[in-house]
């Protein structure tokens, strides 16, 4: 009899074993299937400030992930269209063939674009018009604004960067062919960098050097130029006094995933925009 019991003591243990691990592997599988990732793919200038949203979001979504990737304002607008991003980022307004698209532009805020030089540099100020005569190759010295007798270096962004276009329209770097299409006139001399960072690191290092990029990257490391004795800030931003600025988009197409749309609204949230405006210009 008491040789009966263990056995029977025994099967329930192994009854309730088996009934609690089934139990803990459904519950695991429940929170795996809540956890979803937004892909979030494009300019190298919206990444960092949508990095830190992503951040800021995880901290109240613990089953949303958000993969922000930075690789170009046009790939990013491209991965929206075909898919295979939630959102797109472009730091520039989308192109005349990109509008055909049916997507959906999302702007989260807006950026000036500095031009910069090393800090050794002794220029402080530059007119637009000059800045185009040195970006198009025209103005070839340093001598020739007012500086040492040094060869101008300049520094752009690859084909196909937001910051680039936004810049080059600014500026009207550009001709137009016979089918009205816009061609670039920056200098073919120019050292192609693809990133802000890479702009930033590259006028760091050559002292000579002249570039453009994020007014939100702009460190210690370089010096920003005033733009017709107007220098690069969010209020002179917001009061037009600064004139080289560009929005900032998140681009989707048709209906997107429920945690992308949760991103989206946390970004333009009150509390996501507090986060814009501490190194941008919100839209609120």
């Amino acid at each position: 009899m008491l040789y009966l019991k263990k056995i029977v003591i025994a099967l329930i243990l192994v009854i309730t074993l088996t009934t609690l691990i089934g139990c803990n592997q459904d519950k695991s599988s429940d929170s795996d299937a809540k956890t979803s990732t937004v892909n979030v793919v494009g300019s190298t200038s919206v990444t960092p400030i949508a990095t830190k949203l992503a951040e800021e979001f995880a901290k109240k979504n613990e089953n949303i992930k958000v993969d922000v990737q930075g690789v170009g304002s046009t790939p990013g607008v491209k991965a929206a269209n075909d898919g295979t991003a939630d959102i797109g980022m472009a730091s520039r307004s989308l192109k005349p063939g990109e509008k055909e698209w049916n997507l959906t532009e999302h702007v989260i805020a807006y950026d000036g674009i500095v031009i910069a030089i090393h800090p050794n540099n002794s220029i402080t100020d530059i007119d637009l018009e000059t800045a185009k005569k040195i970006f198009s190759g025209e103005i070839k010295n340093w001598e020739e604004i007012g500086g040492k007798d040094e060869e101008i270096l300049v520094v752009s962004r690859e084909s196909g960067s937001g910051t680039r276009g936004a810049f080059e329209d600014i500026l009207k770097l550009y001709e137009k062919n016979s089918d009205g299409k816009k061609i670039s006139i920056v200098t073919k001399d120019a050292l192609i960098a693809d990133s802000n960072g890479a702009v930033m690191a590259n006028i760091s290092k050559k002292e000579n050097a002249i570039g453009y990029l994020s007014l939100s990257y702009l460190n210690d490391s370089i010096k920003d130029l005033k733009i017709n004795g107007v220098e690069a800030s969010v209020q002179n931003i917001l009061d037009n006094k600064y004139k080289i600025s560009r929005p900032f988009l998140f681009v989707t197409k048709g209906d997107i995933s429920e945690g992308g749309k949760e991103y989206l609204d946390f970004v333009l949230s009150d509390e996501g925009q507090k986060i814009v405006g501490e190194k941008l210009i919100p839209i609120k």
